[in-house]
């Protein structure tokens, strides 16, 4: 694994665990010889992330749209940041530098992220590992919804299984580590749905 990209907050919320989490994850990639990819931001918990990678020593690329570098939140002291025209372009470009992905606390933003490549994980259009940093049960809200749709049909176990779920971001970077993708089919074919 060479690269992870992270989804998480364009705030820091309300509690200090989350930075606290933030800054211990940019710590643990560098010591995994991991780069980080992230959406760009000095701002909330991407800030507090790709200033820790950075402090460490880690390999930060950034991926932000044009209308956000103009608004002034995009980070100066990356390793490489990478200008793109749209948030479309934004996601594809992270998912396709990314070997796999974790989403931190955050809001909107990281959600949508999130979702998308998860489904596109489903859909097999790629084998990477996803995962949930559940800082202080911040997600326990959201497993317990996904759990729920599994249990009135619209989520089929398997899939929900393929999302990491951990509270240690050493343990689930070991579990990222280790992932084996599920043999998926042909997309189209409604049995691997």
């Amino acid at each position: 694994m060479q690269h992870i990209c992270v989804y998480c907050g364009s705030n820091r919320g309300a509690r200090p665990e989350y930075a606290a989490a933030a800054t211990r994850l940019g710590q643990l990639l560098k010591e995994r010889g991991i780069g980080l990819v992230y959406g760009g931001g000095n701002v909330g918990l991407m800030g507090v992330l790709a200033d820790a990678a950075l402090a460490a020593g880690a390999e930060v690329i950034g991926v932000i749209p044009r209308a956000l570098v103009d608004h002034e939140v995009a980070h100066q002291g990356l390793s490489e940041q990478r200008v793109v025209g749209s948030m479309h372009e934004r996601k594809a470009l992270m998912a396709e530098l990314a070997d796999a992905f974790i989403a931190l606390p955050g809001g909107l933003g990281t959600l949508d992220e999130l979702f998308e490549i998860w489904t596109w994980s489903q859909l097999g259009f790629h084998d990477k590992p996803c995962g949930l940093l559940d800082v202080a049960g911040y997600f326990q809200p959201l497993v317990a919804f996904l759990d729920h749709a599994v249990a009135e049909g619209f989520l089929r176990r398997r899939h929900r299984d393929t999302l990491q779920v951990e509270e240690d971001p050493e343990r689930l970077l070991a579990l990222l580590g280790a992932y084996q993708a599920p043999r998926v089919g042909k997309w189209l074919d409604r049995a691997a749905l």
